[in-house]
């Protein structure tokens, strides 16, 4: 049988802890391990690790991601958020979360050490920052 596959629309990335390279992220407090999906789909989606050895010390403020999605999956620790909605959810290990580009939320707060995944699509995704939803804390 032959079945006609279609041509690879990026290339393979294999990452691995040695060959980790570590990139500027959104929050100085956080380290990003870049899993070579970026350049691999020619900026199509984006593959990280986040990591952190000390916890937030405040809240990041509401914002949005201009994006597709974004994709967590909590690997270590624990993370707080809160949604334009009212929906409050702690990411712990083994849970995973799909936020649609565009819905303002808050980290509210971060275990000490905490490691996550995080994809985005497509790789650029800018942070805005703005108000608080009617009736949400700041």
């Amino acid at each position: 049988m032959n079945d006609t596959v279609a041509p690879p629309t990026g290339k393979l990335a294999h990452a691995t802890v040695d060959n980790a390279r570590y990139v500027e992220g959104r929050r100085a407090f956080f380290k990003y391990r870049d899993l070579g999906v970026t350049d691999a789909t020619a900026g199509k989606m984006r593959a990280q690790v986040t990591s952190a050895t000390q916890g937030m010390g405040k809240p990041t403020g509401w914002h949005y991601h201009v994006c597709e999605h974004q994709f967590v999956y909590m690997m270590k620790g624990w993370v707080d958020l809160v949604f334009e909605d009212g929906t409050k959810v702690r990411l712990m290990p083994g849970d995973s979360l799909m936020i649609p580009g565009g819905m303002r939320h808050n980290e509210t707060g971060t275990a000490d050490e905490l490691e996550l995944l995080e994809v985005s699509v497509p790789a650029e995704m800018k942070t805005v920052v703005c108000d608080p939803p009617p009736g949400m804390a700041a």
